[in-house]
This record gives structure tokens, C-alpha cells and sequence, in this order.
């Protein structure tokens, strides 16, 4: 049963991904790291992905001519997707990393999860934040957007980890007897799961960084 709904969950997660990809293609960002962003959302957000793409995303298109009368919960929403499809990225290429290589930590699987993905979900979520900074930082160099990025991310990042790892350890330790591994749907359906709870858990970080300045609304 678990493994029929993990399917359904994965299925529904790329057909969101497809949808938004397609319309981004019509209508691309006007920032253009979203047009990854977005269709990135899509698989592990699923309906509520194209729920908010269609409501808000469709308002930052090129060709949009209506008026962009988010609110700031919508605005921080938007900052969260860009910063946890980064995270998402780095996390979901750590996967087969780990698994081709069968490394562990202190006997760990899990453990060399952590590391690897925490690794890759940093470096592209900076790569992330670093294409949505320096387009708009005309007087920036390089460096200084690659510093602003680090200075941006940084926390979203450790809480959107916290989230994700929380649940990694729950399902490794608690809900199974043999936890699932990537070659099965179940695992990648619990890592839909993480995901999740890592945008719920980078959400109040990315407040908060918008409420100081140290992050810009999107």
C-alpha cells in the first residue's frame, strides 16, 4: 500500500513539475534562476506548487500586466521556494552519491547522507541565491554577490536542513524496520516528505531574514 502511494505522490509531483515547466516556457520569469525554481517546487510541492505558481509566480512573467498585489507572507512564500529548491537540488543529487559509492560515516549511511547533501544543498543553494542577487547588484562584483549570497542563505539554509534531516532521522530510525533505500519509490516519497517539512522549517528563518534586511522580498 505505502509503496502504491508513493508512486501516486511521485506521479503527482512530476506532473506538477511538467505543468509549471511547460508554462514557464511560455511565460519565463523575469528573474531568471525562477524559471528553474519553480518546476523545481513542483515535484516535492506538488499541487500547492502550481496552486502558488499560478497565483503569484504568473505575477513576476514577463509578459505579465497585471498588478503584483502579493502581501508580504506571499512575498517571503516566493524568497522560501527560491531558497528550498536550491537545498532541494543539492539534496536530491547527494542521493545517488551516496548510494553509488556505498560511503558511510561512523557506520553510517545516514550519517554520510547528512554530510554529502548538506554539502551540495549548501553549494547550489549560493548558486541559487547568487543568480537571483548579482543580475539585480549592478555595482556588485562577483565576490561582493557571492558574499551577499552567503550572508542570505546561509541561516534559510541550516533551518530548511533541519527540517529535512529531522524527518530523514525519523524514517530511518522510527517508521521502519529496514528504512527504504533510493532504489525504491517509498524513499523518494519520504524524501518528498522532508522537503516539505524543510520549506515549513525555513520559512520562519526566511521571515525573519526579510524582517532585518539581510534577505530581499522576491
Amino acid at each position: 500500500m505505502l509503496a502504491t502511494i508513493s508512486w501516486i505522490a511521485l506521479g503527482i509531483g512530476i506532473l506538477s513539475s511538467i505543468i509549471i515547466a511547460i508554462d514557464v516556457w511560455r511565460h519565463p520569469q523575469m528573474m531568471k534562476i525562477m524559471n528553474i525554481v519553480w518546476p523545481i517546487n513542483g515535484w516535492f510541492l506538488g499541487p500547492i506548487a502550481l496552486w502558488t505558481y499560478f497565483k503569484w509566480g504568473r505575477l513576476k512573467a514577463k509578459d505579465n500586466e497585471q498588478e503584483d498585489d502579493r502581501g508580504k507572507g506571499a512575498k517571503v512564500f516566493f524568497s522560501t521556494s527560491h531558497c528550498s529548491s536550491g537545498c532541494s537540488f543539492g539534496d536530491a543529487v547527494g542521493v545517488p552519491i551516496v548510494a553509488i559509492t556505498g560511503i558511510t560515516i561512523a557506520g553510517s549511511t545516514l550519517f554520510a547522507h547528512y554530510a554529502v547533501e548538506f554539502i551540495l544543498a549548501y553549494g547550489f543553494g549560493i548558486i541559487f541565491q547568487y543568480f537571483a542577487i548579482h543580475p539585480m547588484s549592478e555595482n556588485n562584483s562577483k565576490w561582493d554577490s557571492i558574499r551577499d549570497s552567503i550572508k542570505a542563505d546561509s541561516l534559510s539554509l541550516i533551518a530548511f536542513e533541519v527540517g529535512m534531516f529531522g524527518w530523514m532521522a525519523i524514517v530511518h530510525y522510527l517508521l521502519f524496520t529496514e528504512p527504504p533505500v533510493p532504489s525504491e519509490a517509498t524513499y523518494w516519497f519520504m524524501m518528498q516528505i522532508a522537503m516539505i517539512l524543510g520549506f515549513m522549517t525555513s520559512y520562519p528563518a526566511n521571515w525573519w531574514l526579510v524582517q532585518k534586511g539581510i534577505k530581499e522580498e522576491m
